[in-house]
């Protein structure tokens, strides 16, 4: 299937409401069920990046990680209106960490 380029951003609808002046398409959740639905909607219509809120993101890590494994749609967990989580960091932590082995981000060396 080919990829749209289209960006869409799903979370909270507090934090995703400013980014339709940047012309993304955006999708309100606050329930697991509404963050699943949506992202299956998102993929199944060829979007090629999904930002999703931290605060949406620890609620479907499983299904974030299922379509990490895939080329597309690119999935970046971004930090909602209320602030940061940690879920992005703790993410590009664990994918470093599985990259090359070793933790060069957050360990004591890496200062």
């Amino acid at each position: 299937m080919q990829k749209s380029g289209k960006i869409a951003v799903l979370g909270d609808r507090d934090s995703v409401e400013l980014f339709v002046a940047a012309g993304a398409d955006v999708y309100g959740a606050s329930t697991e069920f509404e963050a699943i639905s949506a992202l299956k909607k998102l993929e199944a219509d060829g979007y090629a990046v999904v930002f999703v809120t931290e605060n949406v993101a620890a609620l479907i890590p499983k299904q974030i990680d299922a379509i990490k494994a895939k080329p597309f749609p690119v999935v970046i967990p971004i930090p909602s209106a209320a602030g940061s989580n940690g879920f992005g960091m703790s993410g590009v932590k664990r994918d470093v960490e599985k990259a090359i082995g070793a933790d060069i981000l957050f360990s004591d060396s890496a200062k």
